[in-house]
């Protein structure tokens, strides 16, 4: 499964993370930058990740929109390895995603 990571410098441990719940290739956006808002959803993933804390608010509301409008699970995490397990627990239930769900 391949994820989007918006949000956040410096990853730490979220990639460790991410390949538990079987996340195991990401591109990783800062999301500090203007020049961000105009880049797309590239097409080969499967989930979106944003890291609310650590993002240019309006990149929050268009990250958002465009996995709207692409289908693609998007979920909102503060950078902790604590809550990221939660909110990926969280989606595992929701069965949005059928590849999280296994």
């Amino acid at each position: 499964m391949k994820a989007l990571l918006v949000g956040a410098d410096r990853l730490g441990n979220i990639p460790n993370t991410l390949e538990s719940f079987g996340i195991n290739e990401y591109i990783h956006w800062t999301g500090r930058k203007k020049g961000m808002r105009k880049m797309d959803i590239p097409g080969e993933i499967d989930m979106v990740i944003v890291f609310y804390d650590f993002i240019e608010h309006n990149i929050t509301e268009i990250v958002k929109d465009k996995a709207k409008q692409g289908n693609i699970p998007c979920i909102f995490s503060r950078r902790a390895c604590s809550d990221l397990v939660n909110r990926l627990n969280n989606c595992k239930e929701c069965h949005f995603c059928p590849k999280m769900a296994n």
